[in-house]
Parts: C-alpha cells; structure tokens; sequence
C-alpha cells in the first residue's frame, strides 16, 4: 500500500500540479494586493524622498514570504512614526492657530472696547486700577463721529512700552483722586526712560514747596540762583541749590556736574569759538542771514545755558532735560526758559519743516544703539526747516566708529556739511582712542 500511495503524495507536492498552481497563484495575488495597498498607504504618508522603490522590488515567491513580512513590519513601523510627525504637526499649528486668534482678538479689542483701550483688565488675567483704564481711554466725543478724527473716540496718548510694565504702571496711578499726587518723581522718571513715555495723565495734585517764594524777574533770572524753596527737594540727594553747586568739587560722578554753578563754568560757554571743538553761538549764527534763526531746540540741554545765551540774542530754545538727581526742569524754569521733561527716545513734538535750529551737547553719543539713533537724526532732520541748522556738538565715539559708523550715518540722513571738526579726548590716556566731534550741519533747501 505505501508503494501505491507514493506516487499520490508526490502529485499532491507536484509543480506542475494545478491545486499547486491555483494556491501559488491565489497566494501572489493576495500578496501583491497587500503590497499595492502598503506602498499606497507609504506613498501617501511620507515625502517622495522616502519612497525607495529599489527596496519594494522584490521577487514575489513563496521563497520571499519571509522578506515580505519583515518588510511590512518595516513599513508598518515607519507609518506609525510618519503618525506621529503629522500629530506634532497639527499640534503645532493649532497652537500657532490660537496665537494668530489671540493677536487677533486683541487688536479687535484695542481698536473697538470704549473701556479698556490697552485690552488690559480683569477679562484677561489682569487687576488693574479703575483708574488707569480711565486714563488711557478711548472715550465717546460728545458731539459723536469727528470727519478731522476719523473716529467717534478720542484715545489719550500713552507711551507703548508701558505695556511691558504693567505692575510699575499700575503703581504709578495708585492715588486718591483729587488729593496730592505720591511724592514719586524718581519712580515714573525711571518708568519713563524705559519707554513708557509719555506716562498717563493722573487726576491728583502734585506736592508744592511748603513756603513757595516768586521767581527772580526777567532778565535777571537768567543768571540768578533760584531760593531753595521754589522747588520740593524729596527726589534729590542735595536739599539746596548750594549742595548742587558744591557737588562741583566733590569726588564721584554727578550728571551735568557743574550746571548748577551759573557764576562758573556755565558763564563761559558757547561765548568763545577756538576753531576746533568749541565753537561759538555768534559764528553759528553768522552762517543764516541775520535774523532768521528765530526758534529752536537744545536737546539734553542740562540747566539751561544754551537757550539763555540764545535768548540774549533773541531767539526761544526749548529744552528737553531730565532730571537725573537733580531739579534740571525747575531750574530751566526759574530762569525764565521753556524747559520739557522727555527722554532722547521720544518722538520730538514738533511739526515738520518749523525749528531753525537743533542743538544737543554730549547727550547724542555711542550710548545710543546705532538703528535707534539713526531714526533720531532723521526726526532732527523732519521739524528742521529747510536751511535749517543741526549742531552736533562733543559727540563722544571710539576712533573705529568714527569713520566707519557715525560719518556714514549722518551722510545717510542727508545733512549738508558746514563745519566738521574731530579732536582726541585724552583725559582718559591716549591708548584709549576716543573721540569728539563736532559738526554743524544743514538741512538742504531742496
């Protein structure tokens, strides 16, 4: 019987068989419908770089069953992980998706919330004084829509970096109304300089000296120490106008250390040009047809001296000074001169084409970052009028910046050249390598 059956068995394991044939033949086709619906699924899921066909062209065999399967778990691990890139990627962009809807949302709130123009309160997270929110509007016009506006609200200016401070912010407009302002000049001056300028308006009334006496008469205010009691002292270290005078021959740094000693150094300057760094108020003026330098601006101008010697010669400085331990603003005041409280970075308030003349000593500098100067110097450039004069006066740099960053600049901006003058400061030593210049300069007529 085994003799007889073999040869059964032998046709049941036969090539030519057609049960054999029909099962290989079923068997490539399932295969190669999974394959298709893999590299399908592969192709779609993954970068055409991924795609590497050399590796999908194997022999469908019976022989290759097991490449197969290796290679579809191959596959089905490198879906899962293309899963997983696409999850990240969607979750990225739904976090990108609610910063543009928050960002959106608060720019829709700034431009239509009549309570709350800095979409600050306690609908975002924020406890922020009543008074504030009152302060930096917007509020309804009376009269409704404004054609000259464009708007029906009107939106008190407030400096935008106040934003970033909003704790030092919410501190500042922390009073009771109608009662005396915090004696606080030291904390909204530093609050200002770091560009929460200008500071919102406040409805209480600053503290005035105790036993307030009248200001010198004009002219004789411009060289006459003011009383001591024309001014509150709480913000300063000195308690005297002898003190800041004094302060001159005291060791230490003190800003504008000798601009309160008008019978000093003060007294001399800008009286004498030496054709070098120092040049004269009465050569500057020579250089406009008489008469026509009328209007101008010092900026940084310390004490005052600058605008009192213009005004000697008829013409009106406005000064913009801060008060660096020290009443700079009362004491411009008290000489009968137009003094501002605002910092360097300030956009000037002035209209285009209307100032005669800019003036800054010491103050424009290489302390400045340089983008932030260059848009200063073009706002010098914008209130000037046309022939109008911009004298840059001691400005302080390192030798490299000279040439290679400030005369650049200032070409750039589109200042004519009428006296350029550079010397070493040497106080310091001279392998320091730095510099002043000074330079007048005029807006073109055209």
């Amino acid at each position: 019987m085994g003799a007889a059956d073999s040869p059964k068995k032998q046709s049941h394991y036969h090539p030519s068989s057609p049960r054999t044939a029909a099962f290989k033949f079923k068997l490539k086709m399932a295969t190669l419908v999974l394959l298709t619906n893999l590299l399908t699924f592969y192709f779609f899921t993954s970068g055409p770089s991924r795609l590497d066909l050399g590796r999908l062209s194997l022999p469908v065999t019976w022989d290759t069953t097991a490449s197969f399967m290796a290679h579809l778990n191959s596959t089905r691990a490198q879906l899962a992980a293309t899963h997983s890139r696409i999850a990240d990627l969607h979750r990225q962009l739904a976090s990108s998706n609610s910063l543009i809807e928050s960002l959106l949302a608060e720019l829709a709130s700034s431009r239509g919330r009549p309570h709350d123009g800095l979409s600050i309160g306690p609908a975002n997270g924020d406890n922020l004084p009543e008074e504030l929110k009152l302060a930096v509007g917007p509020h309804k016009l009376p009269l409704g829509y404004s054609p000259r506006m464009g708007s029906d609200a009107a939106h008190p200016p407030v400096g935008a970096a106040c934003l970033r401070f909003k704790e030092e912010l919410a501190q500042y407009m922390s009073y009771d109304v109608g009662r005396e302002c915090p004696v606080d000049d030291v904390f909204a001056q530093r609050l200002l300089l770091k560009g929460c300028e200008p500071l919102p308006r406040r409805r209480c009334h600053p503290k005035s000296a105790a036993k307030y006496v009248e200001p010198t008469p004009f002219p004789q205010s411009l060289w006459t120490t003011p009383h001591d009691s024309s001014i509150v002292w709480d913000a300063y270290t000195c308690k005297s106008y002898k003190c800041l005078v004094d302060r001159n021959k005291q060791p230490g740094y003190f800003d504008c250390k000798d601009c309160f000693d008008l019978q000093g150094r003060e007294k001399h300057r800008w009286m004498f040009d030496n054709g070098i760094l120092d040049y004269g108020i009465d050569q500057v003026l020579a250089t406009r047809p008489r008469g026509t330098v009328r209007i101008g601006l010092d900026i940084g101008g310390g004490s005052g001296t600058f605008a009192a010697r213009m005004r000697e010669r008829n013409v009106t400085i406005v000064t913009t000074t801060m008060n660096l331990d020290g009443p700079f603003n009362s004491f411009i005041a008290s000489r009968g001169l137009i003094s501002m409280h605002m910092s360097v970075s300030q956009r000037l308030p002035f209209f285009e084409n209307t100032l005669d003349i800019v003036h800054s000593m010491h103050v424009l500098s290489n302390w400045i970052p340089d983008t932030m100067l260059e848009f200063t110097l073009y706002d010098i450039y914008r209130v000037l009028r046309p022939g109008g004069l911009f004298w840059l006066d001691h400005f302080f740099c390192e030798g490299p910046q000279l040439n290679g960053t400030y005369v650049p600049m200032i070409e750039r901006v589109g200042f004519k050249k009428l006296r350029w003058n550079a010397g070493r400061k040497v106080d310091r030593g001279p392998q320091k390598n730095e510099w002043y210049f000074s330079a007048l300069l005029e807006k073109p007529m055209t």
